[in-house]
């Protein structure tokens, strides 16, 4: 990951941990329950940000090269590795 792509990555993270600070404040002050759900929606929908902007880089970089070169077995691991991450996401 490149240095600017990384900085925007890291404040969307810092972000988001300032946001579940404030969700566990809302949970120790007893606030309302829908109020607290739709925090956490919100959480994890910029999560899912993050992991579009870290999976974007990854095609545009490392996936890219693999597949431009000349090592199958590199372009079957990064092919591998895609599928695993899909796989994992739809456990959930």
């Amino acid at each position: 990951m490149d240095s600017a792509h990384r900085q925007i990555v890291l404040k969307r993270l810092k972000s988001i941990e300032g946001h579940v600070r404030g969700i566990e404040r809302m949970v120790e002050a007893d606030e309302y329950c829908i109020d607290v759900l739709r925090q956490t929606h919100a959480v994890q929908k910029a999560l899912d940000r993050v992991n579009t902007l870290i999976m974007k880089e990854h095609l545009d970089s490392c996936v890219t090269s693999a597949m431009l070169g000349s090592d199958a077995t590199k372009r079957q691991q990064m092919i591998s590795e895609i599928v695993d991450v899909f796989e994992m996401s739809n456990k959930v």
